[in-house]
């Protein structure tokens, strides 16, 4: 399992740099960068490509409805360039209000909508030239990034329709607010045997989870529950949770001692994770605590 650091949020542009160096000289395996609506994640990405040579720099995710497939593919084929093939691109639909409120788009059937964006995106992505003509899209275009190769993408994925395009169309999925046993359990037989029937390789399960070390784990356990409190009131997350059987998404965090946060994460690599991409809680000197068992946890499971 390769485990990374992932940086949400609006942080200052040098704390976000230092959060990059620090995995990089850790010796971890990415960074990864939430799209909502602060940094943009590809220049973010571009950047710390640059910063820190060793890693993958992975979107988690870029939303579909915020840019045409054309424009997604050059920027995407410009960083991948840029950072020397590091790049994996996930990308997804993000929720029905925000598609609705901020980009004045209708989020009505959102895996027609992915399925037609994937059909332009992934052809532009390898070089070729494209006429498409969907119901929700229509473009003849190609893009020419010189040296560049296509990234792997991946797909927002939680429900079974989302996981069963994901599994035939694309490289693997980014997940959020997931216990381990669920991804085990509903996340990883669907996508896995979607990929299977199609004949494609075995698929990348991204996880995002949010974790600490903690001197403090109720106080960090309830700044958490504050600071993701408006994710639990969206309708996709509360279906999610409610499959669950939790009340809140801070209750899919692993925050506690050393050992208890390292066993909670060695379950997601049981689970069928590939990539454990960590949101890091608590104060600096519980960030700190927390890289430093990544780091350990990281050259165990290697």
């Amino acid at each position: 399992m390769h485990i990374g650091v992932n940086v949400g949020g609006t942080p200052p542009f040098e704390e976000i740099l230092a959060t990059v160096r620090a995995a990089g000289e850790l010796g971890l395996d990415s960074v990864s960068f939430n799209q909502v609506l602060g940094w943009d994640v590809l220049t973010l990405a571009g950047v710390a490509g640059r910063e820190a040579p060793g890693l993958e720099v992975i979107t988690a995710v870029v939303p579909t409805y915020s840019r045409h497939p054309v424009a997604l593919a050059q920027q995407a084929l410009t960083v991948a360039a840029a950072t020397g093939g590091r790049l994996v691109l996930g990308v997804g639909p993000s929720h029905a209000a925000v598609v609705e409120k901020v980009y004045g788009a209708s989020p009505e059937r959102p895996v027609r909508h992915v399925r037609e964006y994937l059909g332009a995106l992934l052809p532009l992505l390898r070089g070729e030239s494209i006429e498409f003509a969907g119901e929700t899209l229509k473009s003849t275009a190609v893009v020419e990034v010189p040296h560049a190769e296509a990234p792997p993408v991946l797909l927002s994925a939680l429900r079974p329709a989302m996981l069963e395009l994901a599994g035939s169309t694309v490289d693997g999925i980014v997940t959020v607010w997931t216990t381990a046993e669920f991804i085990a359990t509903n996340i990883a037989p669907r996508l896995t045997e979607a990929a299977r029937a199609a004949n494609r390789p075995r698929p990348r399960i991204a996880a995002l989870v949010t974790a600490a070390a903690a001197a403090d784990p109720v106080g960090v356990s309830r700044q958490v529950a504050e600071r993701t409190a408006v994710a639990s009131d969206l309708a996709n997350y509360r279906a999610l949770l409610a499959l669950q059987a939790l009340a809140g998404v801070h209750q899919t965090a692993v925050i506690g001692s050393e050992t208890a946060v390292a066993e909670g994460l060695r379950a997601y690599a049981s689970a069928g994770v590939t990539d454990l991409l960590i949101s890091l809680a608590g104060d600096a000197r519980d960030r700190t605590r927390t890289l430093a068992l990544l780091a350990d946890l990281r050259r165990d499971l290697s």
